[in-house]
């Protein structure tokens, strides 16, 4: 009996001492991965800085090309397309922004960048220069990304939103 006393205490001791390795060394994955987060976060806040100003400075010089004051339809483009950038830049700080807060990432931004980044794309691309498949590929992108934003929508409000089941779906509180 003094022996599995022995034992037993042994054990108990051994799995305490790995249970305290495994709590020290999930918590300095976890630091490690706070840190890069907020480096990440600083790197992004300094490219959104230097992006904007950029983007304000593009917008200048193509005001003051002759015509002065009249921007040419390419000049917008560029404009436009890079202004979807600064923004696609401003919805990754949201998204970091969220994943420090409840440590996890939003669907629904996520879902926002890539429509943003979608529109951007299209914007930029001249329709005769990109072959067909390639259009349709932007456009089954498109849907899909659609699709996924109703559904993530959907499932934020549906349950309560949904009429009861003696009512007709077409017309809540009619039987």
């Amino acid at each position: 009996m003094r022996n599995w006393n022995t034992i037993t205490s042994k054990l108990k001791q051994h799995l305490q001492s790995n249970g305290e390795l495994q709590v020290t060394v999930e918590s300095i994955m976890t630091k490690v991965q706070k840190t890069t987060v907020l480096a990440l976060a600083v790197m992004l806040v300094a490219v959104m800085v230097l992006s904007t100003i950029h983007l304000g400075v593009l917008i200048g010089q193509e005001i003051m090309k002759p015509p002065r004051f009249l921007i040419p339809v390419q000049g917008l483009l560029q404009i436009f397309g890079y202004f979807l950038l600064v923004l696609i830049g401003v919805e990754l700080i949201e998204t970091l922004k969220a994943y420090v807060k409840k440590d996890a990432i939003h669907v629904r931004i996520v879902l926002e960048v890539a429509l943003i980044a979608m529109a951007r794309k299209v914007i930029i691309e001249e329709p005769n220069e990109v072959p067909g498949i390639t259009l349709f590929g932007i456009a089954a992108l498109i849907l899909a990304l659609g699709i996924a934003s109703y559904f993530e929508h959907q499932s934020k409000h549906g349950p309560h939103n949904k009429p009861a089941s003696n009512e007709s779906p077409e017309r809540p509180g009619l039987r």
